[in-house]
């Protein structure tokens, strides 16, 4: 075949091995500009390639969800044990379980998050101020 002259998409490395390269840093959430430096191609490289493979974009997508999936599956494998399902549930059902207290202070309508034992003494406080 003969060279239609300008440069080798990824200066001669196999392109098998770029993608393998590049699908184990979006597998760990990396960036495009991680990916890249890890399987030591330009970015400019990659778009050009990726531009071509359109395929890929939606590959890549879903390999830099897969970190997220593991924290999720490891959350609720560990929802046994009770402090686990606490910290979920004050995360996943915040209204009934959260450990903050929200204050809204009415003359500007922005929420403030205080933590329940700072929650106690300001309900003590206004307490004895609303009883004076």
């Amino acid at each position: 075949m003969k060279n239609k002259g300008g440069r080798i998409l990824f200066d001669g490395k196999s392109e098998k091995m770029v993608i393998q390269k590049l699908e184990e840093v979006f597998l760990m959430g990396g960036t495009d500009q991680e990916a890249c430096l890890f399987a030591d191609i330009s970015k400019t490289a990659f778009y050009e390639w990726q531009k071509k493979n359109e395929w890929f974009l939606e590959r890549k997508e879903a390999l830099k969800c897969s970190p997220i999936l593991k924290a999720r599956k490891t959350i609720i494998k560990s929802l046994d044990n009770p402090l686990y399902a606490k910290w979920f549930l004050e995360r996943k059902a915040k209204k009934e379980f959260s450990a903050i207290i929200e204050y809204t202070e009415a003359s500007y309508g922005e929420d403030i998050k205080v933590p329940d034992d700072m929650a106690k003494k300001i309900n003590e406080c206004i307490s004895k101020f609303l009883d004076k």
